[in-house]
């Protein structure tokens, strides 16, 4: 989920920032087939496509054309392969460095769900269910991310025990809140 981003890097047009990162170990070949289940295959097939290296940094292995960054950060589970545009990956990158979020609307796919975050901390890393984490995981979606999709978002159940077979708003009532909308 978005969450597991706190695991992976940012990614500015072409130019990659490099920083650690703890997710599931694949292949080139094994990831990118999995990206291509995780999001549409037009989309995957010009994205940036970035794994994980053996030190544990994150490492372009396709330079991309269409502005959307695809990866794996998940950190436990089956992984969380995941593509998102240029503004949701923005978002992501002030979400990671506890910056205030962007306004731009931006947007994720994550087609083979995620394996579960706290619902109600974005900073949770977690990778089980606690008393108070307020737990959620969700299968196929897509996430609307960026402080200019509030007035959509607020249309929306902010539930911290979120039911993620239907859309939910996720970490509710932070800067980081965003929008959930599983499609199966």
């Amino acid at each position: 989920m978005v969450a597991r981003l706190v695991l992976a890097i940012t990614l500015y047009s072409t130019t990659a920032s490099i920083a650690l990162a703890a997710g599931v170990m694949r292949s080139d070949e094994e990831l990118i087939k999995a990206l291509k289940t995780a999001a549409p295959a037009a989309i995957v097939e010009h994205a940036t496509i970035m794994n994980m290296a053996n030190d544990g940094t994150m490492k372009v292995i396709q330079k991309g054309t269409n502005g959307w960054t695809c990866m794996d950060p998940g950190s436990h589970g089956n992984g969380e392969p995941m593509c998102a545009d240029e503004a949701a990956m923005a978002w992501a990158d002030a979400w990671q460095n506890k910056k205030p979020p962007t306004a731009t609307i931006g947007f994720m796919y994550m087609l083979n769900g995620d394996s579960g975050v706290s619902n109600t901390d974005p900073f949770d890393k977690s990778s089980e269910a606690t008393p108070t984490n307020n737990w959620v995981q969700t299968g196929p979606h897509v996430m609307i991310v960026g402080t200019d999709a509030k007035g959509m978002i607020e249309k929306y159940p902010k539930n911290p025990k979120a039911d993620p077979s239907q859309p939910y708003v996720m970490w509710p009532g932070t800067p980081y809140e965003h929008l959930m909308l599983p499609t199966k």
